[in-house]
């Protein structure tokens, strides 16, 4: 691995990601992706006694799944890295409990679906492991009830206001050659427009965005028109035009290639205000519509770049502003080649 410019990790060897898997709860499978997912439940619960049983099931079967298409056992992967929106983890702790595979848990709230598959890739590149498993899930009701207000209390929202994706993605990454390559990653830079809202999450992330994807940019040297898509996690139909805005001041055009995981996942008329968010949003997207886009060579190489808020209730409370972050990592058609 070198690093390219100031933030991009270049990986030497061919990186690939061998299997990855999409769950989703019922919003989720009836809206335009639906048919794309590899497993979907029906009702919120998930067959589960409470909300964050819940989410460990969705994240469990997204593994079982993902271990399943590779063919390989726990005892096969080498490390996992994981992280959900719950205080202190605990969806992925009490995951990797169960597992029983040496664990690394990451947080970047809702990019951490990125951030975990970046440094996979570089450790995978670096020979510390042959195997890595990735997993992230966010659940509408366990995050409504820690960082908002419990779903039973009904409270009104704005229609800035975004919807937790409830689901799990799951990858696996290793030098095992496959259909989908990973090139490289941009670690992002902890951004803050001063947005106190934690009901606008779209327009305090679309800096952190804006400036992980032009750092890209300037980092390779590449156009926006190289990438087939340039996809941002979470911003939400509030913060994708702030986003564009962000990135014509630095003069990058994103207007023909940019699409949204928060406004892919829902359909408009799905109650969901703004568009989704949360951990699973841009993994469920990636891992089950993105790559299946790639692997059938409707895609040839995108630009996935995750977004969080890294911000808890307390902070809020005391009138703090939301910082931010987005990682990014390239997706490519193994088959596909070139470096600029």
């Amino acid at each position: 691995m070198k690093l390219t410019g100031k933030q991009t990790w270049t990986f030497s060897k061919p990186i690939y990601m061998s299997a990855s898997s999409a769950v989703v709860g019922p919003d989720e499978a009836s809206g335009p992706l639906g048919e794309k997912f590899d497993l979907t439940f029906d009702e919120l619960h998930c067959g589960q006694d409470n909300w964050e049983l819940a989410e460990m099931h969705l994240m469990e079967q997204a593994i079982d799944i993902c271990l399943q298409k590779a063919d390989k056992q726990p005892g096969d992967i080498d490390l996992f890295l994981s992280g959900d929106l719950i205080n202190q983890t605990v969806i992925s702790n009490y995951t990797a409990r169960k597992n029983q595979i040496p664990f690394l848990g990451m947080f970047g709230a809702c990019s951490t679906s990125m951030e975990t598959l970046a440094v996979a890739s570089a450790l995978v590149d670096g020979e510390f492991a042959n195997n890595v498993l990735t997993a992230v899930s966010s659940h509408n009701a366990t995050a409504e009830r820690q960082f908002r207000y419990p779903t039973e209390y009904g409270g009104q929202k704005p229609d800035s206001a975004t919807y937790t994706v409830t689901g799990a993605g799951a990858s696996i990454v290793g030098t095992t050659p496959s259909q989908i390559k990973i090139t490289s990653a941009t670690i992002g830079r902890v951004m803050d427009l001063g947005i106190k809202d934690p009901f606008d999450m779209g327009s305090a992330m679309a800096p952190a965005a804006a400036d992980t994807i032009a750092t890209h940019l300037k980092d390779t040297g590449r156009s926006p028109d190289y990438y087939d898509l340039i996809v941002t996690g979470d911003l939400s139909a509030v913060g994708s035009p702030i986003l564009l805005e962000l990135l014509r001041e630095e003069n990058f055009d994103l207007t023909a290639n940019h699409q949204d995981c928060g406004l892919l996942v829902y359909r408009p008329d799905q109650p969901v205000f703004a568009g989704g968010s949360g951990c699973a949003c841009s993994a469920v997207v990636t891992y089950g519509h993105l790559i299946k886009e790639l692997q059938a060579g409707n895609l040839k190489r995108i630009f996935v770049v995750a977004t969080g808020a890294l911000m808890n209730p307390i902070m809020i409370q005391q009138k703090e502003s939301i910082p931010t972050i987005a990682h990014g990592v390239v997706f490519e058609a193994s088959n596909v080649g070139g470096t600029h």
